[in-house]
């Protein structure tokens, strides 16, 4: 079975035999110019919507703080051991996501090849967020936000502003809900019928893979210099938004459903399956991502404590987000007079209910809704263009000959960039959410997530060899 020849040097360091050459390929591939860059990037990869989108819904559907407990066991167990395995695996072979499994070991390439295509599914999905975010962005420029009230064409009679009590309509719904689902989505009643394409939302999703493909089209050289802003501004409105929501009326009844567990809820595999899912969803685990990004840093960099800081943070911006999200669900339950588990509907527009709810009670509200949804593009946007990055990464290194063509990168990116597009336009009809859902489900699942992480496990530790990772 092949592998990477390795010699001793005389202060007892392995020494890769083809180091030097490796160092120059490294340079024409391109490098980080400094760690700042690396952290940056590999922040902006790893906490994205899936910490302010997904865990949110996630833990809402699973109980509470019930779905904390498998959720911190996965992280100590398979999300950092896995996140620093992939980093340094990029870092050591200097390859993409498929040509290093290639590298340690030939029969392991189906690795990579899983991998790939976990990501392509992840690019043509996840973006979909970017457009629904896109058309509340654009919807914000109004004196008055429309979904504040029940004075819309899209309104239907059970709707319930401020100036209606809830207790004077039965089976009434908030004009947040009645926005996304009837403005937005205009959903249909199933997924045997899909509608026709939502063109407002189309040209969202257009706009969205304009802003991505030019993040990412000159490589690390543009994205390095893309994530001192993506990585950092979301933080400073995730923090305003938790401070509004934790000083609204009935608050404190959403925060402890959120950390009081109910473990009965621990019996439930679907519970675990979801934390573990979350997990390896978040870090960008068995996507190839780590790996892509890993690849461009210098030989010998010490990776390992950048690795578990990355990991915390982003567990605990999932954390921080949870506040934010059940601090104003405490609010709408207080305020609907129904508990916090009904209030809305567990799901992918969980957010989207929620956090456009909590920034029509600030003031100026046209102005925090334009920056909140502006954050969730820019969290959506570094989450997707590593993505795009990441399969154009192992693109090339599977074709070396492409990289020596001028603008092969560019292109290469124009032609990802398109394809996903047209694919994704299926995910916009009006039953286009049901799609979203078993992309959500089953494409990016736990189980697919489980499979690949179970046998990168076994490559490294037992193919390769324990001893041989060890050495290194």
């Amino acid at each position: 079975m092949e592998s990477m020849e390795i010699s001793e040097v005389p202060n007892g360091n392995v020494k890769n035999k083809n180091t030097e050459s490796d160092q120059e390929d490294a340079n024409e591939r391109g490098q980080w110019n400094n760690r700042v860059e690396f952290l940056l990037a590999m922040l902006g990869s790893i906490v994205g919507l899936g910490n302010i989108w997904r865990f949110p819904y996630l833990c809402y559907k699973n109980g509470g703080g019930a779905f904390l407990i498998p959720f911190i066991i996965f992280m100590c167990v398979c999300g950092i051991p896995l996140f620093f395995l992939e980093t340094v695996l990029g870092q050591y072979t200097n390859q993409g996501g498929v040509t290093a499994w290639v590298k340690i070991c030939p029969i392991s390439k189906g690795i990579g090849y899983a991998s790939y295509i976990v990501a392509f599914y992840t690019a043509i999905y996840y973006i979909i967020i970017l457009a629904w975010s896109l058309f509340y962005l654009f919807s914000s420029f109004t004196a008055v936000l429309p979904w504040s009230h029940c004075n819309n064409t899209w309104n239907t009679e059970n709707c319930i502003d401020a100036t209606r009590n809830w207790t004077d309509v039965v089976n009434g719904t908030s004009p947040v809900t009645e926005f996304w689902d009837r403005r937005v989505l205009k959903i249909t009643d199933g997924i045997h019928n899909l509608g026709t394409v939502r063109w407002e939302l189309a040209l969202c999703l257009l706009l969205a893979w304009i802003m991505c493909y030019f993040c990412v089209w000159k490589g690390v050289s543009s994205t390095g210099k893309v994530v001192y802003f993506t990585a950092t501004f979301p933080y400073l409105m995730l923090i305003v938004l938790l401070i509004r929501g934790v000083t609204l009326p009935g608050a404190y009844e959403g925060i402890i459903f959120y950390l009081k567990p109910d473990m009965a809820r621990l019996k439930d595999p679907e519970v675990w399956l979801d934390a573990g899912s979350q997990i390896f969803y978040s870090y960008s685990i068995c996507m190839g991502i780590n790996i892509a990004f890993g690849s461009y840093n210098k030989y010998h960099y010490r990776c390992y404590r950048d690795c578990i800081g990355l990991c915390v943070v982003n567990s605990l911006t999932s954390f921080v987000a949870g506040f934010a999200i059940f601090s104003v669900l405490g609010f709408m339950s207080k305020e609907q007079g129904v508990p916090i588990e009904t209030v809305a509907a567990s799901g992918p527009g969980l957010a989207f209910i929620v956090y456009p709810r909590s920034v029509t009670m600030m003031p100026v509200p046209p102005l925090w809704s334009c920056f909140f949804f502006l954050m969730l593009i820019i969290l959506g946007l570094d989450s997707e263009f590593v993505s795009v990055e990441t399969l154009a990464t192992a693109t090339l290194d599977m074709f070396p000959s492409l990289s020596q063509k001028r603008y092969s990168r560019e292109i290469l990116i124009l032609v990802f960039s398109i394809i996903c597009f047209l694919l994704g336009l299926l995910l916009i009809t009006e039953g286009g959410m049901y799609i979203f859902q078993l992309f959500d489900t089953y494409a990016v699942s736990g189980f697919c997530l489980f499979f690949v992480g179970t046998f990168e496990t076994a490559c490294v530790g037992w193919i390769y060899g324990l001893a041989a990772v060890i050495s290194r």
